[in-house]
């Protein structure tokens, strides 16, 4: 028998039940698209943490200040230790691969503007700040040294404050907001950045000089110092000259703890991207379960096939039909419902991602993993097929011509 008559026979014998034989590969269908849109899932979800993750900065090191402490030998608690102008200072002139670097007070509070008053995050930063943070000014500009200096009472605002703040955006420039009692005059507005990594609005903020908040707001605690590095390469090297200088700045001895703790942008990209990845891969393995169920599934009904068709079996053995021609039959139709399986499967999860997607729920689709999905589903056609396919070629033709 050739390949053409091979299928042939093995399509209009699928065909001639054909709710039987798309039930049968049901279980193949949801196997395949439950695997695709799992791994679509978790490399979507990757994607964005990492995009979420860059927006906060380019090559960015976050240093935040913390002491350890014991007490009575059976506890630890953590007890923040404020970091000062003159660590930020420090870090500034002696640093070697800083490319920016600020410090930030921060506090949330009720700020109005001409058409209404909202509870807004007030960031008090030093210039650098928009470029260690890799944020634009869209319209106006950022404050400088002099602002700083001269503690000007100067605001730029992001998108979201400037709305609730004016109505529209683009009406913030040149007006004034209230903070407390103090009258701000808006420079500019920055650039869009959306949600964060955390889930909030980024756009939502205030920025002004780091001194001016510290002295006219009495935001006095600087929460955080961030540092953009110039290069990815020097990431390491950056973090361990600033343990160093800090260390110098608050006079702690080498070989005792630190009272600050500094996050590498990278280390923290590579661990949520591993966690990503982990998640993805227990989700696919478990998706996967399925895909073992539905070859069971086909080579039950293979089973009940063979037991229908005895005695076609039987005749075709007897006008001169060999048994590699029945095995090959009958294992080319558990190869065909697998792999017509694998296709829906494929087309359920693609349409699958586009609704999410459109929902906005991140995935992305790999290629690799939607050819690896329909060749695993051949093989489980394979695999599970064998057997029935092997029974029925094992028949005695008097046998099968006289079952009943």
């Amino acid at each position: 028998m050739n390949i053409v008559q091979l299928l042939h026979t093995c399509f209009r014998s699928i065909l001639r039940n054909r709710m039987r034989s798309l039930l049968t590969s049901l279980g193949v269908i949801i196997g395949v698209g439950s695997v695709i849109i799992m791994v679509a899932l978790g490399e979507g979800s990757q994607r964005a943490i990492e995009t979420q993750m860059t927006l906060m900065g380019t090559n960015l090191l976050q240093i935040m200040p913390w002491r350890m402490t014991r007490r009575g030998g059976q506890g630890i608690s953590w007890r923040d230790r404020n970091f000062t102008k003159r660590d930020i200072q420090k870090l500034k002139e002696e640093s070697s691969f800083a490319q920016a670097i600020s410090g930030i007070v921060q506090g949330a509070t009720d700020i109005s503007g001409s058409e209404g008053s909202a509870h807004i995050l007030i960031q008090g930063v030093n210039p650098d700040f928009i470029i260690a943070r890799n944020w634009n000014v869209s319209t106006g500009v950022f404050f400088e040294e002099e602002d700083l200096l001269l503690r000007n009472t100067v605001a730029v605002l992001g998108q979201s404050a400037a709305k609730s703040l004016f109505g529209e955006a683009e009406r913030a420039l040149g007006q004034r907001i209230r903070i407390g009692t103090v009258y701000f005059t808006v420079i500019g507005l920055l650039e869009s950045k959306g949600a964060n990594f955390g889930g909030n609005d980024q756009d939502d903020t205030v920025i002004i000089p780091l001194d001016t908040a510290m002295t006219r707001l009495n935001l006095s605690y600087i929460n955080n110092i961030i540092m953009s590095v110039v290069d990815k390469k020097y990431m390491d090297a950056a973090q361990k000259e600033a343990e160093l200088i800090l260390r110098e700045s608050r006079r702690i001895a080498e070989g005792t703890d630190v009272d600050f703790t500094i996050m590498n942008q990278a280390d923290m990209i590579e661990m949520a991207s591993e966690t990503s990845r982990t998640l993805t891969t227990l989700l696919a393995a478990i998706a996967g379960v399925s895909l073992l169920v539905g070859g069971i599934g086909i080579m039950n009904i293979m089973l009940v096939s063979v037991t229908e068709r005895t005695r076609e079996i039987g005749i075709r053995m007897a006008v001169g039909g060999r048994k590699r021609d029945i095995l090959f039959q009958f294992l080319a139709e558990s190869v065909i419902l697998s792999l017509m399986g694998g296709i829906l499967g494929i087309g359920m999860a693609f349409l699958a991602c586009r609704a999410l997607s459109a929902a906005g729920i991140p995935t992305a689709i790999n290629p690799l993993i939607v050819t690896g999905s329909a060749l695993f589903a051949a093989m489980v056609g394979v695999i599970f097929g064998y057997y029935p396919a092997l029974k029925a070629a094992k028949l005695y033709p008097i046998d099968a011509l006289r079952y009943e």
